[in-house]
This record gives structure tokens, sequence and C-alpha cells, in this order.
């Protein structure tokens, strides 16, 4: 069990500029503390994500933040990130496992279903991710997760949990002391009218007040 919540940024699902987004990432990177970034691109080319991975890797990396693609475990593993993130509908575990290896991180998405967060954790997995907590434009979310999900797990679960769905600024300190591992947010960054680095910086100050509220 990990008394801490971390930020977990996903890119926006369509990046037609990486100069522009590079930028853009170095801003909220900047604006605090940051575990991760998971680069989420879909109908794109093979050639356009290793472009995405050569382009903001080497940004994340200088800043110790760790590089996970979503849904491509083949691709994770011959561009050499981090970890890859699978749905239920992706590659399945085991599979995206043995071309990771054991030595790099795979995540998977377990919607608000305990039975398959077990399945995923038993497995090996190094984070089970629960949602949509929150309606959200950024993807179909097929299920709606109570907070409690995230309580329950934390009380007999080791496998750190990842709560992701329309998780803004706004709402990010109830999901923390609920018990959230992580807190995976895209638009809640890039569309942030002040901008992302004081996106990133408010997300924190909202973390770091819902674990002072931990019971």
């Amino acid at each position: 069990m990990t008394l801490d919540c971390r930020l977990y940024l996903i890119t926006p699902p369509a990046l037609t500029d990486l100069t522009a987004f590079g930028l853009e990432l170095t801003k909220a990177l900047e604006g605090g503390d940051v575990a991760a970034l998971q680069i989420r691109l879909k109908d794109v080319s093979d050639a356009a994500i290793a472009e995405a991975v050569a382009a903001l890797a080497p940004i994340a990396r200088a800043r110790d933040v760790a590089v996970i693609l979503n849904d491509r475990p083949d691709l994770a593993a011959s561009l050499d990130c981090d970890g890859v993130h699978v749905g239920q509908g992706d590659t399945p575990y085991s599979a995206a496992r043995k071309l990771m290896g054991k030595d790099r991180m795979v995540g998977v998405t377990c919607h608000d279903s305990r039975h398959l967060a077990m399945e995923a954790a038993e497995a090996g997995a190094d984070y089970v991710a629960f949602g949509a907590f929150f309606p959200t434009t950024t993807k179909d979310a097929p299920t709606t997760a109570d907070p409690e999900i995230l309580s329950i797990w934390q009380e007999v679960m080791e496998t750190p949990s990842v709560a992701i769905g329309g998780i803004t600024a706004d709402n990010a300190a109830g999901l923390a002391t609920a018990g959230a591992d992580f807190l995976a947010v895209s638009a809640g960054v890039w569309a942030y009218p002040q901008g992302p680095a004081a996106a990133v910086a408010a997300l924190n100050a909202a973390i770091a007040q819902g674990l002072a509220a931990r019971p």
C-alpha cells in the first residue's frame, strides 16, 4: 500500500504538430510533479507513433517521467518505452508481458470491475486503471466507476491503482482521498484555460489536499 498519489499525463488523442506539443509538454512538466506520460494516439500509422515517441520521450525522461505507450506492446517494446497500457479489448495482458519483458511496465484497464482488476493484479500487472469517474470527451467510456472502488482496492491490494476519466483540478482531490495511487489526466491539463503548467500545479495542489484528507 502506498500513501502517495501522483499525476499521470495522457496526450491528446491527436498530435498534429509534435514540435508545438513538445513545448506544451515541457511547460506542463515545469508545473509540478508528474509520474508518467502515456502517448495515446488513435488511428495513426506506426510511423506516426514512432515519430511521437522519438519527439516526446526525451522531454519526459529528462524530468524522470516514465513513457508509456497506449495499446501497442509490440511498438512499446521496439521503441524502448518504459511501459504499455492495454485495454480489455486490446492485446491480452499475458501477450503484452511477453512482448514487454519483466522489466517494463504493463498497465491494464479494468473499468469499474474489481474482478478484472484482481485478475490483472494476480497475473502480474504493474497497475490497474479504474474509470471513468466523471464524464469525459477524450474517449468513449463504457463504464462509470464509484470512488469507493479505489478505497476498497487500497485497503486489500498492493498493486497500484490509476483513476481515469474526466479528472480535473476541480474534482481530483476526492479521488486522492479515496485511495488512487495515480490520477490520469488528459483534457484537464491540455484544455486548462491558464495553460498546462498552471493545470499541473493546480492538480498537484488538489492531490495534496486530497491526501491530507485521507482517513
